[in-house]
């Protein structure tokens, strides 16, 4: 047997030895231009219906990839991700004209590189060819097919968008295929409020998801478009309740501590209007009195976190002590301390997030 000696191996890469392997590189390295589209799910269906029988449908599965490989529960469990509104993997399409041998017409059609499986679900389901089964978040849709919907989620449903990557015709076969072989995992790594929304529905994630669209909000606490789509704005109301209540119970685990949080309050039982009228009251104090809203200053498309949590729950803790509160000075923003509190290391550690919550509510209480 071959003893595999890389740690210990003196070796030295030879000079020739690069140029030989960025040669190689350069050699193989395909150049990939792609398009990003998003469909509706009944266009995108549409696309792959139409003409499928005569094989002349925009788009279409390649040789290289013919057979359902998805059993029924697996499919079920797609729509159900759908019907959550989770996130779906992106679609992978190449567009191919016509080979320059051939005389045909130019049908413009999009071979599907990656979500032939996804595709070939969606059309079974609004075919009423898929029965759900075995779903155990919106178990009563078990047994259901697509016309068994009502009407009005039939259309949510067909309104719902995937993301399409449309490569150009630079990706040959070659790279068709291996792209598929790379990519073909057929799952999405979610972050933790995507969790989050798909794992705990309820009256609290339907208010953090309300309060997260507020213009005002959006406006005082600029979120990249990325991180949006990302559900980053509901992570940042949740923060801002949970901590509210129970910053003095925080420990390190910050996903711990707010899905707690979560658990123990998205019941029927909670006051939302309240929550609503804390909310607001907030972003009004915040728009009038701090110049740059939650962000460090003006221009910037992206708040930090921690930054976020010590200003919002500070004030909210600050008003409920003195509704009609007037600050005398919030220059403390650019104050050593202050700047300590929100950017050095172990900023999520107790005492810190302690210190930096009652830091901002007694600068405002004076």
């Amino acid at each position: 047997m071959t003893k595999l000696t890389h740690k210990n191996s003196k070796t030295e890469i030879t000079n020739k030895q690069k140029e030989a392997a960025e040669i190689e590189i350069r050699e193989k390295q395909k150049v990939i231009d792609y398009d990003t589209k998003e469909y509706p799910v009944e266009v995108l269906v549409k696309k792959y219906r139409e003409g499928l029988e005569e094989d002349t449908n925009e788009l279409y599965i390649p040789d290289y990839q013919r057979d359902m490989i998805w059993e029924e529960n697996r499919q079920s469990k797609f729509i159900e991700s759908l019907l959550l509104g989770l996130p779906i993997p992106y679609i992978f399409v190449a567009d191919l004209p016509p080979k320059k041998e051939d005389d045909e017409e130019d049908l413009a059609r999009l071979e599907i590189v990656d979500g032939t499986q996804r595709i070939r679900t969606l059309d079974r389901f609004l075919n009423n060819d898929l029965k759900l089964f075995g779903l155990e978040k919106l178990t009563q849709l078990n047994d259901f097919k697509f016309s068994d919907l009502p009407l009005a989620r039939q259309r949510r449903f067909n309104r719902a968008t995937i993301r399409m990557i449309v490569l150009t015709e630079k990706a040959d076969e070659e790279t068709r295929r291996d792209m598929f072989e790379r990519i073909n995992t057929g799952s999405v790594q979610l972050n933790e409020m995507e969790k989050r929304r798909g794992i705990s529905p309820g009256p609290l994630v339907n208010l953090l998801e309300e309060l997260a669209k507020d213009p005002k909000f959006l406006k005082l606490c600029p979120i990249s478009e990325a991180l949006i789509k990302k559900r980053e704005p509901e992570e940042f109301v949740l923060r801002f309740f949970a901590y509210l209540n129970n910053y003095k119970k925080f420990d390190r685990q910050v996903n711990t501590f707010l899905n707690e949080y979560l658990k123990q309050n998205n019941d029927p039982e909670i006051n939302q209007e309240a929550m609503r009228k804390e909310f607001h009251k907030m972003l009004d104090f915040v728009e009038k009195y701090f110049p740059n809203g939650f962000s460090k200053a003006k221009g910037h498309v992206k708040t930090p976190r921690i930054r976020f949590e010590a200003i919002s729950v500070g004030v909210a803790l600050a008003l409920r002590e003195k509704p009609d509160l007037e600050p005398k000075s919030i220059k403390w923003l650019d104050s050593p301390e202050f700047k300590e509190y929100t950017t050095s290391d172990a900023s999520n550690s107790r005492p810190k997030v302690i210190r930096r919550i009652e830091y901002v509510r007694d600068q405002l209480l004076g």
